[in-house]
């Protein structure tokens, strides 16, 4: 049976073989994403395991609010993350089988985070050919967009992420319970979820396209202006890096990135 991209994101794809597969996933992650959620959770057991199977069902669903924890940083700062229960790790799952494969195909081109078969070393190689080169950009533009995951607009996310609207409305807005109160959430994806990476990447593609744009040669030929221009952009989520002829040039693609 044939279904057309549009269609993708509603195909059933809640059957009991892809629900088992994504349940075996996210009951074999480490870490942090072993935490249960606020309902104390974590499928533990052969039985709970094998009615946590059966109870992935869209009609009725309701996901339950976060449970907020904190991680040290780097920096010795904390980071907060939103832990979703265990059903709703495995429900976001689920609907990834659909998101996944349009998140790939709308994907920047040289987006390296949280994507499949792609990692760190990728981008680090993807520096290495850009800059290595004796005709290669001498300017760099290191930047991160700040509180990138807790600053998404959900209007946005609602208007322009091709999947089923209810749903992600439903965990956009599940809000977060810390130290027994509960928190709305009004913007932002939740670190800490299963789809928030696919769905963050999917709110910066693009970004590549405009940074490429702003070449300032008369060049209009395709792709002319930002080879010469020694323009590139290589991304690892949040996390950029912008290379150009000069400083001038810089200067602009920092502007239009605003």
């Amino acid at each position: 049976m044939w279904i057309t991209l549009n269609e993708l994101p509603t195909f059933p794809h809640f059957s009991n073989s892809s629900s088992f597969l994504k349940y075996l996933y996210d009951t074999n992650l480490k870490g942090p994403r072993r935490l249960p959620g606020v309902d104390g959770k974590t499928w533990s057991t052969p039985k709970g395991k094998w009615e946590a199977i059966h109870s992935l069902k869209r009609r009725g669903y309701r996901p339950l609010s976060l449970k907020r924890v904190y991680i040290p940083k780097a920096n010795g700062k904390l980071r907060p993350l939103s832990i979703p229960t265990m059903k709703d790790r495995a429900m976001q799952a689920l609907h990834l089988l659909a998101l996944s494969p349009i998140a790939e195909c709308k994907a920047d081109q040289n987006s390296y985070g949280f994507r499949p078969e792609r990692s760190c070393a990728d981008a680090m190689e993807q520096c290495y050919k850009v800059l290595s080169k004796k005709w290669s950009a001498r300017w760099i533009l290191d930047a991160d967009i700040k509180s990138c995951f807790d600053t998404i607009s959900h209007e946005w996310m609602l208007a322009s992420i091709p999947m089923e609207k209810r749903m992600l409305k439903k965990w956009l807005k599940a809000g977060f319970m810390e130290k027994n109160q509960f928190y709305p959430t009004k913007q932002g994806t939740p670190q800490g979820g299963i789809a928030s990476p696919t769905l963050a990447n999917m709110v910066l593609d693009g970004l590549e396209q405009q940074v490429r744009n702003c070449s300032t040669l008369k060049d209009h030929r395709k792709g002319r202006k930002s080879t010469v221009d020694r323009i590139n952009l290589i991304r690892y989520c949040d996390d950029f890096i912008v290379t150009a002829k000069s400083r001038e040039i810089l200067a602009v693609a920092a502007r239009k990135k605003r």
